[in-house]
């Protein structure tokens, strides 16, 4: 889908080497772009014409298992920071795929299997370290630069390259998780008990709603692959023997095609979608946050639901309830805490031909169901959709990042994101 042409891409080995990378590029007037994992939507890891930071080569991790800190490195993934983390029965709030990112998903909000329990991956973030738009290189949190630590806590890459995060961890070893699968015709049943349960079970149970193709992949039985499906994959994170009783309501609400709920290594539940999503594919997404979701909203999602154009779309549903909630609308400029689900719609294929068809889907999807929306999206997932998308995205929350672009990025170089404009201060005469 992403078709950009730097004039360079440099490979730092160390924050000099991003140091340099900035002032090069300020000082050149290039446009500026920042890689990390690579998983951006809309290609913002890479710019026309202008200087790519590729952070793949700061891969340092460092644990502190006493303090129960991890130190990360700006260029690591999700799989490498779990599997690191697991040695000691630990895990810190993330997305659900191994292959993301931890800067991007972190600087966007971050939420995945762990988000009801623990809170988004930001609520853990505890330091970083960055380099400023003039080569200075700070390091915030609550203590220093409080303002810039605030910003950074969902803002995106907006204020900085950010070359080492250090997040909070919690004791996750081994989950209880896996999909549960109906036949796509129970969907408004499914939704219906879905949103009722998932906001009131124990925070321990974390589980996105999904609507699927079963892919012909050997963990899924043969007379089943190839089948769209509605489902829901779970993850409970709390003591292993409660796992019976807190998933004896969803045996109960209706008898799943597939049952895959298991014990598993957190790591493992975190990178089952990597081989059904390798690099390479078209996609094309959109997003919104849902205060709730009412029965006109599930009927948009069912009739859109069925008509899934390729075997790799897909919507998701993620609950953002339970620990997100305990968080206020403005100690993070993620805006959106009282909502209890984001939604993405993925439309999916490897075939550049089908660009236009995976497209036009999930736009249309997302056209009937943005009237039942909050207004906003979570950043992570928004493709290049303006400056009011954006703004909705942050809603009262916007007016304070500007500001703080504004100090500490008043020439806006970094821009090659889902970008807040600085603001600048009033002049007093």
């Amino acid at each position: 889908m992403i078709d950009k042409r730097p004039a360079v891409i440099v490979r730092c080995a160390d924050v000099a080497d991003v140091v340099s990378s900035v002032d090069f590029a300020r000082a050149n007037d290039l446009e500026l772009a920042v890689r990390g994992g690579g998983h951006s939507g809309p290609g913002l890891g890479s710019v026309d014409a202008g200087l790519v930071i590729d952070l793949s080569q700061l891969r340092d991790i460092r644990i502190d298992p006493d303090r129960r800190t991890v130190r990360v490195a700006g260029g690591c993934t999700l799989g490498e920071l779990d599997r690191a983390t697991h040695e000691f029965g630990l895990a810190t709030p993330s997305g659900i795929m191994s292959t993301t990112g931890v800067g991007g998903l972190t600087l966007g909000g971050g939420t995945g299997h762990l988000s009801r329990h623990y809170g988004l991956t930001v609520d853990n973030l505890l330091r970083v370290d960055m380099v400023l738009a003039d080569g200075a290189v700070v390091s915030a949190s609550a203590g220093e630069h409080p303002d810039l630590f605030w910003a950074v806590r969902g803002g995106g890459g907006n204020f900085g390259v950010v070359t080492s995060f250090e997040f909070r961890l919690h004791p996750v070893d081994t989950v209880v998780g896996g999909p549960t699968f109906w036949p796509i015709e129970r969907a408004t049943d499914v939704l219906r008990w879905y949103r009722d349960f998932i906001t009131s079970a124990p925070r321990e149970l974390n589980g996105f709603f999904a609507f699927m193709t079963i892919p012909p992949a050997p963990m899924f039985p043969p007379e089943l692959r190839g089948q769209k499906v509605c489902g829901i994959i779970w993850c409970y994170s709390g003591p292993t023997e409660h796992a019976d009783a807190v998933f004896a309501p969803v045996r109960a609400f209706a008898a799943p095609t597939l049952d895959g709920i298991q014990p598993m290594p957190y790591p493992a539940l975190q990178s089952s979608f990597d081989a059904l999503v390798p690099a390479g594919l078209q996609w094309y997404w959109k997003a919104d946050f849902f205060a709730e979701l009412s029965d006109d909203a599930i009927a948009q999602h069912v009739a859109h639901g069925n008509e899934m154009p390729t075997p790799l779309s897909s919507m998701h549903l993620y609950p953002i309830s339970g620990a997100v909630h305990d968080v206020a609308a403005d100690e993070t400029p993620w805006a959106f805490r009282q909502a209890d689900f984001a939604q993405v719609i993925g439309g999916v294929d490897p075939d550049p031909a089908n660009r236009a068809l995976v497209t036009d889907w999930a736009k249309d999807y997302w056209a009937d169901l943005h009237p039942h929306s909050a207004g906003g999206a979570y950043v992570n997932m928004m493709m290049d959709e303006g400056q009011d998308r954006i703004r909705a995205a942050y809603g009262a929350n916007y007016d304070r990042l500007a500001a703080i672009k504004g100090e500490y990025d008043p020439g806006n170089l970094f821009h090659i994101n889902q970008n807040i404009r600085p603001a600048m201060p009033a002049v007093h005469t």
